[in-house]
C-alpha cells in the first residue's frame, strides 16, 4: 500500500503543475490590470508603474511563473494585494468560520441523505418513495439564491426565528449558523437522497438481502448492517471527495449571511483581482483533492477486503 500511495503521490505532481500554469495564464491574461484596479481609473502612468513594482507585476511572465512556483512549493504565498496581510494569516483567520458551518451542515446532510436512501430503497415504489423522489429533484430544480432570499425574508425577518445577517465565534455564535445550515443541507439533500438512493436500490435487490429476510434478520440489522456496508464503496467516493471543498465553505451562503470565512474570502478575492489569495486557494484547494482522492482509495481496500492496491 505504501508503494500504491507514494506512486499516487507522484502522479498528482504534474496534475499541479498543470493546475498553477492554467491559473497562472487566467490571471495574467484574462484577469486584467491588477494595478489599475488599485489605484482607480483616473491613476497617473507613474502611479501605475509604481504599483506594478510593488506587486512584482513588471518583472517577465516566466519570472512571475517561477516565483508562484516557489510559493506553491513552500506554501508562502506572500501578502494580500487587497488587506496588505499575509495570505497565510487571512487563511487561518477565516477557516474556523467556514468549518463552522460546513462540518455540521455536512455531516447532517449526509447522514439524513442515507436515512432517507435507505428508506426509500426498502419501500421502494411506495407513496412516501415517490413523495420524497419528487420532492428531491424539486429541490435540485431550485436555484440556492432563492433558498437564501425566502430563508433571510421569511425565517429571519418576517417569523424571526433566526438572526438575519452577521457572525460570532462559537459557541457564543451558534443562532447566527441555524439559517446558513438549514439551507445548506436543503441545498445538497436533493442530490444526495437521488445518489444513495439509487446506490442503495442496486444493493438491496441482491440476493443476500432477501436471504437475510427469509431468515427473519430484523429490517434495521439488514439495511444498516449488511446493505449500507455493502454500498460503502460509493458512499466514501462521494463524502470523501467532498471534504475538501469544506474547506471554502459556501460561497452564496457566506457572502449573503456575512460569515467572513474563506467562501467569502474568495469571492471578494476573485471580484478585486487579489491573485495572491486567489492562487492560494486554488493550490491548496488542488492540494488537498489530490490528498483525499489517495484517501478514499485506501478506505476503498478498508471498506472492501477485496479491494487490492498494488
Amino acid at each position: 500500500m505504501a508503494a500504491y500511495v507514494l506512486r499516487r503521490l507522484l502522479y498528482g505532481i504534474p496534475i499541479l503543475l498543470g493546475i498553477t500554469v492554467v491559473t497562472f495564464l487566467l490571471f495574467h491574461v484574462v484577469g486584467g490590470d491588477p494595478a489599475r484596479m488599485l489605484a482607480g481609473k483616473m491613476a497617473t502612468p507613474e502611479k501605475l508603474a509604481e504599483i506594478r513594482h510593488e506587486l512584482g507585476t513588471d518583472r517577465p511572465m516566466f519570472e512571475q511563473y517561477l516565483e508562484f512556483l516557489r510559493q506553491t512549493v513552500t506554501f508562502d504565498f506572500g501578502r494580500s494585494w487587497q488587506e496588505k496581510r499575509p495570505v497565510g494569516e487571512l487563511i487561518v483567520a477565516g477557516l474556523a468560520p467556514s468549518l463552522s458551518l460546513a462540518v455540521p451542515a455536512f455531516f447532517l446532510e449526509t447522514v439524513l441523505a442515507l436515512a432517507l436512501a435507505l428508506y426509500c430503497a426498502f419501500y421502494r415504489g411506495s407513496f412516501v418513495d415517490r413523495s420524497i423522489v419528487v420532492a428531491a429533484v424539486a429541490g435540485i430544480s431550485i436555484p440556492s439564491l432563492a433558498y437564501i432570499i425566502f430563508g433571510q425574508y421569511f425565517l429571519a425577518y418576517e417569523w424571526k426565528m433566526f438572526p438575519i445577517f452577521g457572525y460570532a465565534p462559537l459557541p457564543g455564535g451558534v443562532a447566527f449558523l441555524l439559517l446558513p445550515m438549514v439551507i445548506w443541507v436543503l441545498l445538497g439533500l436533493g442530490s444526495e437522497v437521488r445518489f444513495y438512493r439509487a446506490v442503495m436500490l442496486e444493493e438491496i435487490q441482491q440476493d443476500y438481502v432477501r436471504t437475510a429476510a427469509a431468515k427473519g434478520l430484523p429490517t434495521g440489522r439488514i439495511l444498516f448492517r449488511h446493505v449500507l456496508k455493502n454500498a460503502l464503496i460509493p458512499v466514501i467516493t462521494r463524502v470523501v471527495i467532498s471534504i475538501p471543498f469544506l474547506m471554502l465553505g459556501s460561497l452564496l451562503i457566506e457572502l449573503f449571511f456575512g460569515i467572513p470565512g474563506l467562501g467569502n474570502m474568495t469571492v471578494e478575492a476573485l471580484n478585486r483581482s487579489d491573485f495572491p489569495v486567489v492562487k492560494a486557494f486554488v493550490v491548496i484547494g488542488s492540494v488537498l483533492y489530490i490528498l483525499f482522492s489517495i484517501l478514499t482509495d485506501v478506505l476503498y481496500a478498508w471498506a472492501d477486503p477485496r479491494v487490492r492496491l498494488r
